[in-house]
């Protein structure tokens, strides 16, 4: 999915219009109990519940593409006679209107809630194990023939109905005790814990809307951390293999640029790939239709010697990138370098430089010892007090 598909069906999740029939949920104990299911027509539902509920549901289908939002491809084999493909299929047929379909979702969910509790980091002021769960699902027919005034999508319709089902998984938290006003006495008093609903450490959309259709060999998954694909929850709701988390992928492509380039590796070669590559997303971000840029081992190298890089060097960076990710693996290409960060790390310090002026940047050698120079021109601050640079 494009940012223009993320971006209309967004839209569809307005708490005015109200577009999804019904939102079914699933209250889970932090030891996997449930406490309690329910059915809630979206008609029947106060406007500030409402843009409660859709604002978690717009979480879903936020973030950065190839970081938070991972699409899941099915297999031809899968789509025929995968048991979680089926689920997720009868569910949206159903219009979450089958039970029992309904409540054997439930039960996969409920089996990832323990791994998923583990792999949480949780703050300081919730205790990991009274974090309960509350599994929330929604669905809609979306009428492609309707023409939305803020739709930026072609004005050439097809008359398809796009259902789909969206689903959220939250951590329920206790919040702290604490003095609270009440009102009838005029006073403050104390306030007991109580749960609230943070927003969706998971969640999904199944179908994919691709091309203004539905693409059922896919689903596009959320994940609130890049850092946690939340392998279980794959594995159980998908049926798939997890993808490599979006960190784990930047540290190994480092680590092979690195390992491969050895002392080439340096600070003009990263400056050089980081602004071909910056440039390459940004590009690409301007087309609001086209998919995440993906490079190939082949791009990389065309990049590397682009910048310098020697054929020997480049020759060992093809070795250590197809033993690390594979022969023919297209990584995203917001998991090798970020656009709007350039940082420069020493042992004591850490220079951030604004990443269209690390030029400003260079390393030299004086009197056997090495420096980095930053250029200073104009006018020069510290600890907010503007100072001098001699002579």
């Amino acid at each position: 999915m494009n940012q223009r598909d993320f971006s209309e069906i967004r839209r569809r999740l307005n708490p005015d219009k109200r577009n999804q029939n019904v939102i079914r949920g699933c209250y889970v104990s932090h030891d996997g109990q449930v406490i309690s299911t329910f059915a809630l027509p979206l008609y029947g539902m106060a406007q500030e519940e409402v843009e409660k509920y859709m604002a978690i549901f717009k979480r879903c289908l936020s973030g950065t593409a190839s970081q938070n939002l991972l699409p899941v491809d099915f297999t031809a084999k899968q789509t025929m006679e995968g048991e979680e493909h089926k689920l997720l299929m009868d569910l949206r047929a159903s219009a979450l209107k089958d039970d029992m379909a309904v409540n054997e979702f439930y039960g996969k969910v409920v089996g990832c809630i323990q791994a998923m509790k583990e792999q949480e980091v949780q703050s300081v002021e919730a205790d990991a194990n009274a974090c309960n769960y509350l599994i929330l699902m929604t669905y809609d027919g979306y009428d492609l023939s309707y023409k939305d005034k803020n739709d930026e999508a072609d004005a050439d319709r097809s008359t398809d109905v796009f259902s789909y089902i969206l689903c959220a998984v939250c951590p329920v938290k206790p919040t702290k005790p604490a003095l609270g006003y009440f009102a009838a006495e005029g006073e403050f008093h104390n306030k007991p814990t109580d749960w609230m609903v943070a927003m969706p450490e998971v969640g999904f959309l199944f179908p994919a809307f691709e091309e203004r259709s539905a693409n059922i060999y896919t689903a596009m998954f959320y994940t609130r951390d890049s850092g946690n694909t939340h392998d279980e929850f794959v594995k159980n709701i998908f049926g798939t293999e997890p993808q490599m988390p979006a960190s784990t992928q930047k540290e190994t492509f480092q680590a092979v640029l690195q390992e491969a380039l050895q002392e080439e590796c340096s600070l003009d070669v990263m400056q050089a790939v980081h602004e071909t590559v910056s440039t390459m997303i940004e590009e690409r971000k301007a087309d609001k239709s086209a998919e995440p840029l993906k490079l190939t081992r082949q791009d990389v190298k065309d990049v590397l010697e682009s910048s310098g890089v020697s054929q020997e060097k480049m020759d060992a960076f093809d070795h250590q990138y197809t033993e690390a990710f594979g022969a023919y693996a297209k990584l995203p290409a917001v998991n090798m370098v970020t656009p709007k960060s350039f940082k420069v790390n020493t042992p004591s310090v850490t220079i951030n430089v604004d990443p269209a002026h690390s030029d400003l940047i260079e390393t030299r050698i004086i009197d056997g010892r090495r420096y980095i120079l930053v250029l200073a021109d104009g006018d020069v601050a510290v600890n907010g007090v503007n100072v001098t640079i001699g002579e």
